[in-house]
């Protein structure tokens, strides 16, 4: 384990300004960019437009540099005034496309009269985190760093990242080393990196670490709710019961957040009769449970199709004195479709909301489109989507198509409305397509008879970097062989050395990767870097079938 240093220091740190007059100069300067932004955007000719315009530009599977390059040289791109919601809307539409993300984001780099802001840096680094691009992601915090525009947020998402991608010991480094990006070791920042271990299934290290940390880095109520989640996040409940004695221990009383935590262990597990026993001693304590609290219960109540039940948690939570909000709608809404109570469920979405002052959000009309679809009631979905579109305070996200995607595919409408909905998906919203999307469209427009659609796609997520699922390049395979349409068979090109699958380095597990990258370099003419998840016995056999060899 990497080794931490850190000097003694109190919970919170607090660098006063030194006098009040440069206080005042710096909330003057502070309001004065703010004003400045808000004009900036405010006299923009059209920002969809230029965003349409600089989008345009980006041509799919080219490299950041060819897009770099690209959006230097284009004139009317140069013409655009950059300004930051044009740089945050570029980002979103790209978050699942790193190649042009980053791309646009050295060409936004790259103009004099435009500097990014921090939390535009955070969101390309979370792209690069997430998409695995690690080295690209340290590089940029080193460039971040030279320009002192690290924050404890940046940190944050690096360190979750590392962690994310199996690299903990180089985010544990992250920590140690945040002296040198300015910023300081208190509770703050081990929390988030005790977090991040925790969320990562990494609890024994993260308690390793705060052991070495906790004589010089005073805990909070925070620090022990973060050992509470990771243990009953890896299934060992006794443990966080333990933890919570630790946090009494330390003069701190558990909030309805610690217990809520345990419930929902409970209820992942199906110990409903322990939850409800908690929510008694939460009482007992005079921490009463809240929403979050009884949402978590209707929820797996629901997953557990225990649905009269469920629907018992509403008048329970009244009884506690509890009002319900959005997130709680939103799963009675989903509990009633899942019961088939659809009239029930279109009364809450149409009446008790609006009655209570309750607002909807994406997820609630994500929830009714469902419903809808999962009945086959095809116009009233797309009714409900056509309502979400006319908001203006939500807009669609991905899992607003879903249903109606599946929907089409379901009743083989294959042809206007899906190229309709695609169309607005991707013009319209500007939403980026994420490996579930993929693997939906591939699938379904395979099972169509729609090979040369299911393979524009199929491309389209190897030039994203987006590797597929085995079953899906399984199920291409299958139609283009039934098609006579092998794709670029004459370029297979010798695979690499595969790497070594994390979970099971095998030679016979390594062999299946080599031939299974030789397969898909025949329909891409590139080898991807792909690590296969799949079962051996399977695997042999699609290899076979299809000309590879197994060593």
């Amino acid at each position: 384990m990497p080794r931490i240093t850190v000097k003694k220091i109190p919970v919170l740190e607090v660098y006063p300004f030194e006098n009040s007059i440069s206080a005042h100069c710096c909330l003057k300067l502070l309001n004065f960019t703010s004003n400045a932004l808000a004009n900036q955007e405010k006299y923009l000719p059209d920002l969809s437009e230029n965003i349409d315009i600089i989008v345009s530009k980006v041509k799919a599977g080219a490299s950041y540099d060819e897009i770099f390059h690209s959006l230097m040289q284009d004139q009317t791109c140069n013409t655009i005034p950059i300004s930051h919601n044009i740089v945050s809307q570029l980002l979103h539409r790209f978050k699942d496309d790193w190649k042009s993300a980053l791309g646009i984001f050295k060409w936004v780099e790259s103009h004099n009269t435009y500097m990014p802001l921090s939390d535009s840096y955070e969101t390309m680094l979370d792209i690069l985190g997430k998409m695995k691009q690690t080295e690209k992601m340290m590089s940029l915090i080193e460039q971040m760093n030279n320009r002192h525009l690290v924050t404890i947020g940046c940190i944050a998402k690096v360190m979750r990242r590392l962690c994310g991608a199996g690299k903990w010991e180089d985010a544990v480094t992250i920590f140690d080393d945040l002296h040198r990006f300015g910023l300081i070791k208190n509770t703050e920042s081990m929390n988030l990196l005790l977090d991040t271990l925790c969320k990562e299934n990494r609890v024994e290290q993260a308690r390793k670490i705060f052991l070495e940390l906790k004589s010089c880095i005073p805990p909070s109520a925070y620090t022990f709710n973060i050992f509470v989640h990771g243990w009953c996040k890896v299934n060992r409940v006794d443990e966080a019961h333990w933890s919570i004695q630790e946090m009494k221990g330390y003069g701190y009383n558990p909030s309805v957040i610690t217990y809520s935590t345990v419930i929902e262990s409970y209820c992942r597990h199906s110990k409903f009769d322990k939850a409800y026993e908690l929510l008694d001693v939460m009482q007992a304590q005079n921490c009463p449970p809240n929403v979050v609290t009884f949402t978590t219960i209707m929820c797996y109540l629901t997953k557990n199709e225990e649905f009269d039940e469920a629907l018992q948690i509403p008048k329970m939570m009244k009884l506690f004195g509890c009002k319900p909000d959005t997130l709680f709608y939103n799963a009675l809404i989903h509990t009633l479709a899942k019961s088939g109570r659809i009239q029930e469920a279109v009364d809450v979405f149409e009446d008790e909301m609006p009655s209570f002052g309750i607002l909807p959000n994406t997820s609630t009309f994500n929830s009714m489109i469902a419903m809808f679809c999962h009945h086959g009631l095809d116009q009233e979905a797309l009714n409900v989507l056509k309502e979400l579109q006319s908001s203006q305070l939500y807009r669609p996200d991905i899992q607003s198509f879903s249903p109606l995607l599946k929907m089409c595919f379901k009743k083989g409408k294959t042809d206007v409305l899906l190229g309709n909905l695609l169309d607005e998906m991707i013009n319209k919203h500007h939403l980026s397509f994420d490996l579930s999307t993929y693997t939906l469209l591939i699938h379904g427009l395979c099972r169509a008879n729609k090979c040369d659609w299911a393979y524009g796609f199929f491309k389209e997520m190897i030039d994203k970097d987006i590797t597929p699922k085995y079953y899906t390049c399984s199920l291409l395979l299958d139609e283009i062989k039934q098609n006579n349409n092998y794709v670029a068979a004459d370029h297979i090109e010798e695979p690499q050395t595969a790497r070594p699958h994390e979970r099971c380095p095998l030679p016979h597990r390594q062999a299946l990767e080599a031939s299974w990258r030789k397969i898909v370099s025949s329909l891409t003419g590139t080898i991807p870097d792909i690590s296969v998840k799949l079962e051996s016995k399977t695997a042999e056999k699609k290899i076979k079938e299809y000309g590879g060899s197994v060593a």
